[in-house]
């Protein structure tokens, strides 16, 4: 077993050592999810800190680590008899983003089940991570389902089995840390919430601490042995000191008075439910106990404030995570009384005597321009709205414009892609998927996950005689089990093709324009699939977000897109047809989606009407799912956004078509061309 990175030999990263600590204090605080950018330190400190973690005494044998104290009376392996059992260190499970629903939670061998009547269970990785930590890095990458069970058994600290009629349960309490980068995609708001704390890192920007953290990390990968001896005191220390908070906690009062600021604090930052006014309580409460006192008082409670609210203020992927701190300071002395004493404290967040012992390391605009159209704004004596001089714009990409703001967002519509198909699960398209409704049975290839109960009978039934069956049980074979097809959804990948040109923004549209993408991407961001971005205005197209699981950097990069110039639509369906391309490549089932956001309107070069048609007829021929979304407004309308839409070989829809509540007309499957929706 190699030798981990010992925790306090980490550079800065207060905050995350402290959530980290925490937790170890206090384990009903309900783990920690650590958000930052990559080579943070992240997971060298989550692996570290299981070093830290007392030891555990288990039942021996027991594959479910009963406590020999108080043995689990329902444990697969049981029953236990109370009494002395052996020794061992705590645990760190990994949970890797492509485990099965199996791995995570343990399998049952159905055969022996049906023609034997026994729970032959293989315990899973919550059953390894019982009493020690359970890391999952990437978090935000897990399948939903994984997720959902994770947080399920994590809040009942057991773990449930269910499998055709047979059920398993076991105990299932751990430390739960998680780990993402959020340009990877963000986790929804309810999965948010049953994180106890949450704490962003970024890498140091101060010289000093980056040399310390190349130094220490070359030293370590020298000598590991050595390195880890050389902190072996301190990590000695740090391990005494949560032992010793650990057996403080029980004594640690809460007081009326701090427990009116925890539920003050909550209203005030209007969090849902009552979770975060009880994570709060208990983080006060580590943090007394880890500060070595036995009555919480106001700085505990604003520390625990920025560790367990940021995370549920989200209301949708764009807003950014993070707490106003003097609406957190105005909100604990209006609700504070004078007897706790210390509110207001100078230690930040992990320093003074509660927090993290302290470390080696140390501490263009666009322009604005005439668009040359009939209906452009009314513009100044030196070219722009304001009147003042702008510099001229580059030759051949016509004027610009500044960025203009969103309009409100709106539920929108649901756009799928027609067909059955087979990519990763989501919310957006049918396709045959893991969970879902049972639609048929087929032979299992490889090892049976979903059995088909009814078919694996009607299979095994007419062979019983031969096989000489004398008793109740059904003799069942391998050759007999069936697996079960289901259908669910998948996600998508939704390709925005967005018109900026000059046309758009003349009209006064482009706040509804990004009112509906974003409207688009809210709903991309809920049924959970990739998107990816292509503007296209002057003479040519770019790619401002490639495909990506970060919705709230494709609403980012849509907030700062200027407009104006010329209409070159052809170079914006070929440069999304050249991104589809490489798409396919990279993940052949995930099904595209290409949504064109424009008034239809194509201009510069000859003939620029013909090259988009020709231009849509090429996605139309590789079979892309598209919809335009058609800008165009005024009394005299050209339609030229639906002749566009029958050269993709999809659906047009307006924007006022475009939202939810509209009654223009039923939810439209986009159709490809040579497919039937």
């Amino acid at each position: 077993m190699s030798t981990p990175y010992p925790f306090t030999a980490i550079v800065g990263q207060d905050d995350l050592r402290l959530g980290l600590l925490l937790n170890a204090v206090s384990p009903a605080v309900g783990g920690v999810l650590v958000r930052g950018e990559k080579g943070t330190a992240k997971s060298t400190a989550v692996r570290a800190l299981a070093a830290l973690m007392p030891e555990v005494p288990v039942v021996a044998g027991c594959r479910f680590s009963c406590d020999p104290a108080a043995p689990d009376p329902a444990c697969p392996d049981g029953p236990h008899e109370a009494g002395a059992g052996v020794a061992r260190p705590a645990r760190t499970v990994e949970l890797p983003v492509g485990a099965s629903e199996d791995r995570l939670v343990g399998a049952l061998d159905i055969e022996r089940a049906l023609s034997e009547g026994v729970k032959a269970f293989e315990p899973g990785l919550l059953a390894d991570a019982h009493r020690g930590i359970l890391y999952v890095d990437e978090v935000n990458l897990l399948h939903d389902h994984l997720v959902d069970l994770l947080l399920d058994a994590a809040a009942m600290g057991a773990s449930y089995v269910e499998r055709e009629g047979v059920s398993v349960r076991h105990a299932a309490r751990f430390l739960l840390v998680g780990t993402m980068n959020p340009e990877e995609g963000e986790l929804r708001p309810q999965l948010l919430d049953r994180f106890g704390l949450t704490v962003e890192v970024a890498a140091s920007r101060d010289t000093d601490q980056r040399v310390e953290v190349v130094r220490r990390r070359l030293a370590y990968d020298d000598d590991p042995e050595g390195f880890a001896a050389r902190w072996a005191e301190e990590e000695c220390a740090l391990r005494e000191r949560i032992a010793a908070a650990r057996l403080l906690l029980p004594r640690v009062v809460l007081g009326d008075g701090v427990l009116r600021q925890i539920a003050a604090t909550c209203a005030a930052f209007e969090v849902d439910g009552m979770r975060a006014d009880i994570v709060m309580a208990r983080t006060a409460t580590a943090l007394a106990a880890w500060a070595g006192r036995e009555e919480v008082t106001s700085d505990d409670v604003r520390q625990a404030a920025l560790l367990a609210l940021p995370h549920r203020r989200r209301r949708n992927p764009f807003d950014a995570p993070g707490l106003d701190e003097d609406k957190l300071d105005d909100t604990l002395r209006e609700a504070g009384d004078d007897s706790d004493g210390d509110g207001g404290g100078d230690d930040g967040p992990g320093g003074g005597e509660g927090g993290v012992p302290p470390q080696g390391g140390g501490p263009d605009a666009p322009d604005r321009g005439e668009t040359g159209s009939d209906d452009a704004p009314v513009v100044g004596e030196g070219g722009s709205e304001s009147g003042q001089q702008q510099p001229a714009p580059a030759r051949g990409a016509g004027p610009e414009q500044q960025p203009v703001g969103a309009s409100e967002p709106f539920r929108a519509k649901m756009l799928s892609v027609p067909g059955l198909g087979e990519g990763a699960a989501g919310r957006r398209s049918r396709a045959r998927t893991e969970h879902g409704r049972t639609t048929g049975a087929r032979r299992p290839e490889g090892a049976l996950t979903k059995l088909h109960l009814a078919a694996t009978v009607r299979a095994a039934a007419p062979h019983q005689r031969a096989r000489g069956r004398s008793g109740r049980g059904l003799v069942v074979r391998r050759d007999d089990l069936r697996q079960a097809t289901r259908e669910g959804r998948e996600g998508n990948l939704v390709l925005f093709v967005v018109d900026a040109s000059g046309s758009m923004a003349a009209r006064r549209r482009m706040g509804a324009v990004k009112g509906a993408v974003l409207s688009l991407l809210l709903d991309a961001y809920q049924r959970r699939d990739k998107v990816g971005l292509v503007t296209f205005r002057g003479k040519d197209a770019e790619v401002a977000l490639p495909p990506t699981s970060s919705v709230d950097a494709a609403a980012a990069r849509l907030e700062s897109l200027p407009t104006g110039g010329r209409t070159p639509l052809a170079a914006g369906l070929l440069k999304a047809h050249d991104v589809l391309r490489v798409e396919r490549l990279r993940d052949p089932s995930r099904r595209p989606l290409l949504v064109v956001v424009t008034d239809g309107r194509a201009t510069g070069g000859p003939d620029p009407v013909a090259l988009a048609a020709r231009a849509g007829r090429l996605h139309a021929a590789e079979g892309t799912a598209s919809v335009v979304v058609d800008c165009e407004t005024g009394v005299v309308r050209l339609g030229l956004a639906a002749q566009l839409a029958r050269e993709l070989g999809g659906s047009a829809v307006t924007l006022d078509e475009l939202r939810a509540d509209s009654i223009a007309g039923l939810v439209k499957d986009v159709t490809a061309a040579g497919r039937a929706a």
